[in-house]
């Protein structure tokens, strides 16, 4: 069989893929054309304006450098299962997906679902911070969440600063949303609630509970995706509302009154990954290799996709006070909470679940 030619998803395959919610856009692309005729890879991101912003920067320059057509595909939240039903199938509708790090560990915990890289010895590669990278996974994209909030309602007095200002609302009264999501909003809750940074994990459960009874009944609306942060900001529908901080940036380069604050920010990061016997994995490693380069990295920083280059990498590249902006300035990644991955791979249902009746009560 020709190397470069992924197996032929046959009926029932694609309705199994199409039922566990696999990138019904690209589908139809996948069924109907051969990838033998041009060599490319189909890479799984995070949709929207991320598809477009990749597209520009990344994908289009790589196909110009190496000739590898790069379609970008998208899906729902944290497909562990559509990749594993890829692999599994030997069906693949992606070659590459960019997913976090609880997914990565999740679909190498057992049975592996992903590629090693073998990139981390590449010059690029290896000066990428350690904490973005992993032996499946290179870090292209720390995303954090802040607290942003509208300046020209807290014109002539003292503007929020923290989680603890978000539950303080006799102090800094306002409309609230909150991310309706366990995801960092059980992490605000506890620090709200006066937990160190280097404390909240393991999480307990039972203080951020009691941490989010005090806020709930001020909450004028629970957010569900960043473009509906972005337009609740720039419409003034709220006033304090933990955010991505792409879509805070998003609203601020609008002209939006938004300023936040990078205290006690969330931060995480995403991975570039590639599925487990793909036959154009040496493809996307090239691919790695190319958007890991800190030129890529510095235009990407330009529209808030946080860099996993260290700032010395890319300070000659980047705008000095664009450069303040980013989560990985130093003086921003010292204030910030990192993600612990193994938390939520172990808990993430349990949480979830419980997130989800306490919303009901």
């Amino acid at each position: 069989m020709d190397n470069h030619r992924p197996h032929l998803i046959n009926r029932r395959t694609a309705i199994k893929i199409a039922v566990f919610g696999a990138v019904a856009a690209i589908a139809p692309f996948v069924l109907t054309r051969s990838r033998t005729a041009l060599k490319q890879i189909i890479v799984r991101d995070a949709g929207g304006i991320y598809s477009q912003i990749y597209k520009d920067i990344l994908y289009q320059p790589f196909t110009q450098k190496t000739g590898i057509q790069v379609i970008s595909a998208t899906s729902g939240y944290e497909p562990t299962t559509e990749i594993r039903t890829m692999v599994e199938t030997q069906s693949y509708l992606w070659d590459m997906a960019v997913i976090s790090q609880s997914t990565i560990m999740s679909l190498t915990n057992g049975k592996v679902y992903l590629e090693r890289h073998e990139l981390e010895h590449d010059s690029v590669v290896s000066s990428i911070l350690p904490q973005f990278m992993s032996p499946y996974g290179v870090g292209t994209n720390v995303s954090t969440t802040v607290l942003a909030y509208r300046t020209d309602v807290f014109k002539g007095r003292r503007a929020p600063q923290s989680w603890q200002d978000l539950w303080d609302v006799e102090h800094f009264p306002g409309r609230r949303s909150l991310r309706k999501h366990p995801f960092g909003t059980i992490e605000a809750a506890l620090m709200a609630d006066h937990v160190p940074t280097n404390k909240v994990y393991p999480c307990d459960l039972e203080r951020g509970f009691r941490s989010l009874n005090k806020i709930k009944p001020h909450v004028a609306l629970w957010w569900t995706h960043g473009a509906q942060v972005e337009q609740l900001l720039k419409s003034g529908e709220v006033s304090l509302i933990p955010t991505y901080i792409s879509r805070a940036q998003a609203a601020i380069d609008a002209g939006a009154p938004v300023a936040i604050t990078w205290e006690q920010h969330i931060y995480g990061c995403e991975s570039w990954t590639i599925l487990k016997g793909t036959p154009n994995a040496d493809a996307c490693r090239q691919f790695i290799l190319f958007a890991s380069e800190p030129k890529q990295q510095a235009l990407l920083a330009q529209h808030a996709i946080g860099p996993t280059q260290p700032y010395e990498l890319l300070k000659k590249l980047i705008d000095p006070e664009r450069a303040k902006l980013l989560q990985t300035y130093p003086d921003n990644l010292k204030r910030g909470l990192y993600i612990d991955a193994s938390y939520w791979l172990k808990n993430k249902e349990t949480v979830i679940e419980r997130f989800n009746q306490w919303m009901i009560s």
